[in-house]
């Protein structure tokens, strides 16, 4: 139940009526709940389409659950989204790129990288058929912070500071088994055979992502898991879309 808390204390802003220790050893440890706190947040996502679904047009409702999305986790993730294609956009080797995704001010190619990552999650999440809508908004949070984990396990980190190279420090196999079997679980109980789908495609996408940013900055920093999350949800989105 400790690490539950931790984990919804990372990864969103819900307030709670307390709070919980948290040494730097269980940030890594936490991370076998991931995919727990990731169906969380779509169980609250479902839930908002409940109340939202009956009374708005299917565009706006899902404009509304992106947004919601984003205020659930304070834009945590979006962060390094942003920074990391401003990093990208950088001229420079692997310091010019560390220093950039530093830096608090966003720039151009970020900001353009942060409106089309969340004009595609708003188009994904539209294209996923009406009557399966509520397995999705469960799942796909749920499989990205999964990929989460995948990235961080037996990771290199490219910074001795930050939370990032906590989470890398701590994270293991048996933390990485857990959230395996509670993404798989989630998948087969709500989308049956077909949920292995988008769970393996995470994993490829989580896969390659990691080997760029290691080969390009020689491990991994907040940012770029940040990143690679963002860019699960949008996938986990289109390729539930695309089932048959």
């Amino acid at each position: 139940m400790r690490f539950y808390i931790i984990t919804l204390q990372f990864l969103t802003i819900i307030p709670l009526p307390f709070s919980v220790r948290c040494e730097k050893e269980d940030l890594g440890r936490s991370t076998a709940l991931f995919p727990l706190a990731g169906l969380t947040i779509g169980a609250l996502l479902a839930g908002m389409n409940w109340l939202l679904a009956p009374w708005l047009a299917r565009p706006l409702c899902d404009a509304l659950l992106v947004t919601a999305l984003a205020a659930l986790t304070g834009g945590l993730h979006l962060d390094g989204l942003a920074d990391v294609c401003d990093g990208l956009a950088a001229r420079g080797g692997r310091e010019r790129f560390l220093a950039v995704m530093k830096d608090s001010q966003v720039g151009a190619v970020g900001a353009v990288g942060l409106v089309l990552g969340l004009l595609l999650k708003w188009q994904a999440l539209v294209a996923v058929p009406l009557e399966y809508k509520w397995q999705a908004l469960l799942l796909f949070p749920a499989l990205a912070r999964f990929g989460q984990v995948l990235t961080l396990t037996g990771a290199r980190h490219a910074r001795q500071d930050g939370l990032g190279a906590a989470f890398v420090q701590g994270a293991g196999t048996v933390p990485l088994v857990v959230a395996l079997a509670t993404a798989a679980g989630a998948a087969f109980w709500l989308f049956g055979a077909a949920g292995f789908i988008p769970l393996a495609a995470v994993c490829l996408l989580t896969v390659a992502g990691r080997m760029f940013f290691q080969r390009r900055l020689g491990g991994l920093t907040g940012d770029t898991v940040g990143c690679i999350s963002e860019l699960n949800e949008i996938l986990v989105l289109i390729v539930l879309s695309a089932l048959p």
